[in-house]
């Protein structure tokens, strides 16, 4: 017979007695000890590595090298004002901006020559901090992806240290220079993807190394469009992964399927919109007028506070009849040039016996000035001024152009152009009643119009002007006129045009009031008054400026320093960064050449043990198993493919090169020589007695490299001083250029 118990009481003990059992164990398990792996080696590389890099980083105090050409960029970032650099997109920069708003730099200094001192106000440390400490991460960088390639601790140690002991990048590091950022952002992009492949399909925590690869490859591209190498590179590798994963049945469609959008997002989508952002930072900043706003168009100009905007600001927006304006060329010239005319005509005969109409010249002009001033005219009025309320000008429009300080018509006519003699001759039309009639009908075709109806708008409409007798176009045609033409350029009327080629934008505009001469010159030297904005969206910005950098090309003429891609593999160059004033201290750009003989004969090891396995292959011998040929071939790819798309595209090019260009491939060269080190030692060879011969030769040559390096540190660091003696022996190959003094 079972007993009844009260209800509720013996539940309650038990739970009184169910939680002191839990309070006590949790007491027992106290304190809690978390227990974590550390790598010490990983430890002590990164360690090396910033010491290497980052002590006495304010010496020199002056201007190294490539210095006085990055430093005008942060000193524009500091004053906020507008630049291009056809070098590159904005990444660096602003890398180096960030260094030296950290160091309270306000932009005050002028980087007019190498070896000028920085005052005492300039934080040096500072502006040198971030690239220093990106090469100094590149070390232990090299040792993870030396592991991620499937390779022993030892050989990742190896990489490491031949980074490490590497005097060309530990220089390049030193500086306010960007190839240490961008060898970083490359290497973790590797890292990140390869540790990315390599972690088990199931956790979904492997996606955030994908996220991040894809930020590096925006970033590296982001530092210097080298960095597109690696990235196509990099995504040639991961399309081949991708597509082995297709293949493998046992993966589900639906794991394919987000497998395929994550690669795509992380590794397409991420790179381009992080390099889109990099540029609207960029324009963000730049807010202010600068000595770089002639290259960019007049609506660019006017969203930038002072210069043009200045000018610009009072307009009015929509052109009508009487509106005095000057007419900027919209081709894509280098210097921008505006429509013009002067009490000057052109000569009876040119130098080479062809005649001309003898009228007024008109040109385009590199400068502003006041004869680049027009009155557009409707050809059914005779006055000058605009009406109330105000006629504007749409697209499709007959009008006159009258040039403001003489008063003559724009005109064109079957007469050859001074320098381009098939085309028609533009001239300032003058009666000379010789039977040659007034030709002066243009009508206005807005070329980048929404509507049929469109106005005539201030700097927004780019308008061809289409001469109506002959149907030949207004444009700039590129040639200079001789010494008669004040060496202006030559401005034509041309009948078969291309498209966007002949293009005008009105840049400065007023609403004319004065009907006579006197009084229109006065108005034409005077302000306008009503407030107009006309900002341009980021879109329409960013794609300008991406056609700018690729167009504007700014001094590229032979330097003492630079270098073809064929020295460059066994250093038969060297570059001088610095020189003490009054000693023989001195900063060099000049890799260690023990690492350099290393990388090269590795890269040709490579080369000759891959030839032998795919040959043996083919005749039906597989020398290594599935899984050690997969980890050989993926080596290649990496660090040898690494080295060809960084190295061959410079055979290609042709612009100024340095040796600092050759050391991204550089850095894939030193990831091989350790990792095929030890793949002979152990695949393929077999004697005890041979592998410890293969490891003492490995240790010898480590020890050299290190000694190497120690030999060319006064060159790296630029202390100790040598005397000249000791500069001489430093000299090992003749074509290097050692500076000394003698005594």
């Amino acid at each position: 017979m079972v007993t009844a118990e009260a209800p509720g009481c013996p539940t309650e003990l038990r739970t009184t007695r169910e939680r002191s059992d839990v309070t006590r164990v949790l007491m027992l398990q106290l304190p809690l000890v978390v227990t974590a792996q550390v790598d010490l080696v990983l430890v002590l590389v990164s360690l090396l590595g910033l010491w290497t890099r980052l002590s006495h980083l304010s010496y020199p105090n002056a201007v190294v090298f490539d210095e006085v050409y990055y430093g005008p960029f942060v000193s524009l970032y500091m004053k906020r004002v507008f630049f291009i650099d056809d070098s590159g997109p904005p990444l660096g920069h602003m890398i180096l901006a960030l260094g030296a708003y950290l160091g309270g730099f306000d932009g005050n200094f002028v980087w007019n020559r190498i070896g000028a001192e920085y005052p005492c106000s300039v934080n040096v440390w500072s502006l040198r901090l971030l690239p220093a400490l990106c090469g100094a991460l590149c070390v232990p960088l090299a040792y993870l992806l030396t592991l991620e390639l499937r390779f022993s601790h030892l050989s990742a140690l190896g990489a490491a240290l031949l980074l490490l002991l590497e005097n060309s990048l530990i220089v390049q590091s030193r500086f306010m220079l960007l190839e240490s950022v961008l060898i970083f952002f490359v290497l973790l992009a590797f890292f990140s993807y390869l540790r990315f492949h390599n972690a088990p399909s199931s956790s979904w925590l492997r996606y955030s190394w994908l996220l991040l690869c894809g930020a590096s490859c925006g970033a590296a591209i982001g530092v210097k469009y080298m960095g597109v190498f690696s990235y196509l590179l990099l995504l040639g590798v991961a399309s081949l992964h991708t597509w082995n994963m297709i293949g493998d049945q046992t993966v589900s469609h639906l794991s394919v399927c987000v497998q395929c959008v994550c690669r795509f997002v992380c590794l397409l989508v991420v790179p381009v919109l992080l390099y889109v952002f990099w540029f609207y930072v960029h324009l963000g900043i730049l807010n202010r007028s600068g000595p770089h706003d002639q290259f960019m168009s007049s609506a660019f100009q006017a969203g930038l506070q002072g210069g043009l905007s200045r000018i610009t600001q009072g307009q009015p927006l929509e052109v009508a009849f009487g509106s005095q304006v000057t007419l900027r060329s919209s081709t894509s010239q280098t210097i921008p040039c505006w429509l013009h005319s002067h009490k000057a005509n052109y000569p009876i005969r040119y130098e080479n016996g062809r005649g001309s109409s003898h009228q007024q010249q008109v040109t385009c002009y590199p400068f502003k000035d006041i004869n680049n001033w027009w009155i557009v005219k409707n050809p059914g009025r005779q006055e000058l001024v605009v009406g109330s309320p105000p006629q504007t000008v749409r697209h499709g429009d007959i009008i006159q152009l009258v040039h403001g300080m003489t008063s003559r018509y724009l005109n064109s006519h079957d007469v050859a152009a001074p320098m381009s003699p098939h085309h028609q001759e533009v001239s300032g039309y003058l009666d000379f009643n010789v039977s040659m009639a007034a030709q002066n009908l243009w009508r206005v075709d807005i070329a980048n119009r929404a509507a049929e109806s469109e106005v005539w708008k201030t700097i927004q409409s780019e308008v061809q002007l289409v001469h109506v007798n002959t149907s030949a176009v207004l444009k700039l045609s590129g040639m200079s006129l001789p010494d008669w033409g004040f060496h202006q350029l030559e401005v034509v009327a041309e009948k078969l045009f291309k498209a966007r080629s002949s293009g005008w934008t009105v840049e400065e505009h007023r609403y004319g009031t004065s009907q006579e001469q006197e009084e229109r010159e006065v108005e034409l030297h005077s302000p306008t008054h009503i407030d107009v904005d006309r900002k341009i969206s980021f879109w329409a910005k960013f794609l300008e400026l991406q056609w700018k950098m690729l167009t504007v090309k700014q001094d590229d003429s032979e330097h003492k320093y630079s270098s073809s891609p064929s020295e460059w593999i066994t250093m038969e160059t060297n570059i001088a960064y610095w020189l003490h004033s009054s000693s023989n201290a001195q900063i060099h750009l000049i890799g260690n050449p023990v690492s350099w003989g290393v990388a090269i004969l590795s890269l040709l090891a490579y080369q000759l043990l891959a030839a032998v396995y795919l040959l043996r292959r083919r005749r039906g011998f597989k020398d290594l198993p599935d899984g050690v040929w997969s980890q050989f071939v993926c080596l290649g790819c990496v660090c040898v493919g690494g080295w060809l798309v960084n190295f061959v595209p410079f055979l290609l090019m042709e612009k100024t090169l340095f040796l600092y260009h050759y050391l991204p491939a550089l850095c894939y060269l030193y990831l091989l020589g350790p990792a095929l080190l030890e793949h002979t030692h152990t695949h393929l060879l077999s004697s005890v007695t041979h592998r410890r011969a293969l490891v003492v030769c490995a240790s010898a040559v480590l020890f050299s490299a290190f000694l190497s390096y120690r030999t060319f540190c006064p060159l790296t660091y630029g202390s100790p001083e040598l005397s000249a003696n000791q500069l001489q022996k430093l000299k090992w190959k003749t074509t290097w250029d050692i500076l000394y003094r003698r005594r």
